[in-house]
């Protein structure tokens, strides 16, 4: 496992300004006295960056070993194996300061059916300048931040890479105001270009999770994930299934549900799928993603702490073991403060952030293991690799498509979807006569 352990604080107010690229491309130290997300230790947990280190830091290894096993499962009956990587990829973690850990999940060897080893990346990332800054400035500083962990996912031989959920601008939908649609572009737009040079280059798939403007359709904004093939190509498009209406989550103010269904993308390197966000909070969702065949479904998403910290890891995991799939769960990391306040509609004050982005991008294996999370705080690039055969091995093993019960379900979402629904509830008769 390769890691840092450095941490770091940025603040600036400042309007609208312009940085040339040498600025752009400058060290951590440089781009936290200019401004963008904050990321302090006080996010950490009790001074470590993930609940992994901190007990790795604090317990035996005997007593370690077995808090692990407990806490992230066993891969084909031991624990999941840390990989190492190239120095071109180390260097860049250590010259940008961002999170690199990597590891490598097992299946059991078959007779008849070789390998299918597939290394995956997920990067985790923060803003780099102040919302207050020139939007052509806050969105190219983030692609130019973002290159670095490409370069080393890239030099460490990812085969497919995913961002977190509109990964290209500040996560803006709790403000409500609608000049922040202004970062929205189209399929084939300035972040795709960017990604489709990495593609050919690296010989990578790459999903591209952006605010889409469709412009064929008078300017609609959906929250899309594109996928770009290894060759540069765009296999396809998925748009977000369920829109969070909770809290500070105001994304009906940008876009509504996706018109995509629950596409599978067959890729160089297996059949993937994308539940965005607040999908994951449904598991009719991810079982559709499932039925579709699909072999590793990636989370972009964008959550914090107070809301959701305590759902992250669990949801994931739960799909990856009931659907026999590998899930690979993205967050972004940093606190992102803005111009205006604003209010959640549930009494508290008004307020100008959206509260800590947790980063804790993670991938679970469909044997119920799991990886340590990346950094609470930091940017990240986690690298894993992983042998797809253990999806067919799982769904042998425990048999779950074969002793679900879809046709009752089907009834009775058929029934439910009916105005007149009565729900199958049989009533205890000496109650009825008590009253």
């Amino acid at each position: 496992m390769v890691s840092n352990n450095c941490s770091s604080s940025r603040n600036r107010h400042s309007p609208e300004w312009s940085l040339d690229p040498a600025e752009m491309m400058g060290s951590q130290q440089q781009r936290e006295e200019k401004g963008g997300a904050i990321r302090t230790p006080k996010d950490s947990i009790g001074g470590f960056e993930s609940l992994h280190r901190l007990l790795e830091a604090n317990l035996k290894p005997d007593v370690f070993q077995e808090v692990s096993r407990l806490l992230l499962g066993f891969n084909c009956g031991r624990p999941l194996e840390p990989i190492s990587l190239p120095e071109a990829a180390t260097s860049l973690s250590e010259e940008h300061d961002f999170d690199l850990q990597a590891f490598s999940f097992h299946a059991d060897k078959e007779l008849l059916r070789k390998e299918r080893i597939v290394r995956v990346g997920l990067i985790q990332n923060s803003i780099v300048f102040p919302t207050t800054a020139h939007f052509a400035d806050q969105k190219s500083g983030i692609l130019q931040h973002v290159k670095h962990m490409v370069d080393a996912a890239g030099a460490s031989g990812v085969n497919i890479l995913c961002l977190q959920e509109a990964w290209m601008m500040p996560f803006a939908f709790c403000t409500r105001e609608k000049r922040w649609c202004e970062f929205a572009e189209p399929v084939n737009g300035e972040t795709t270009q960017f990604l489709q040079e990495f593609a050919r280059k690296y010989n990578m798939v790459i999903i591209n999770p952006i605010l889409e403007r469709d412009v064929n359709h008078g300017d609609t904004i959906w929250n899309t994930a594109v996928v770009i093939g290894n060759h540069g190509n765009i296999i396809g498009i998925h748009r977000k299934n369920h829109i969070p209406r909770v809290g500070d989550f105001n994304e009906s103010t940008y876009y509504m549900e996706g018109n995509t269904g629950h596409p599978v993308f067959e890729t160089s390197y297996g059949k993937i799928a994308i539940n965005i966000c607040y999908g994951r909070h449904h598991p009719l969702n991810w079982l559709a993603f499932g039925l579709n065949g699909a072999e590793i479904v990636f989370n972009p998403s964008a959550t914090v702490g107070e809301l959701s910290e305590p759902m992250w890891p669990i949801e994931a995991r739960n799909a990856a073991i009931a659907n026999s799939y590998f899930v690979a769960s993205i967050n972004r990391v940093g606190t992102e403060t803005f111009p205006n306040p604003f209010t959640s509609g549930d009494g508290k004050p008004q307020h100008s952030d959206f509260g800590h982005f947790y980063g804790s991008s993670h991938i679970s294996a469909p044997d119920a293991s799991c990886t340590p999370s990346l950094s609470r705080y930091r940017d990240g690039l986690l690298v894993t690799e992983m042998d797809l055969n253990l999806c067919r091995q799982l769904k042998d093993k425990w048999g779950f498509r074969m002793t679900a019960r879809y046709e009752i379900y089907a009834e009775l979402l058929s029934k439910y979807l009916n105005p007149d629904f009565t729900p199958q509830v049989i009533v205890d008769p000496t109650m009825q006569k008590r009253e």
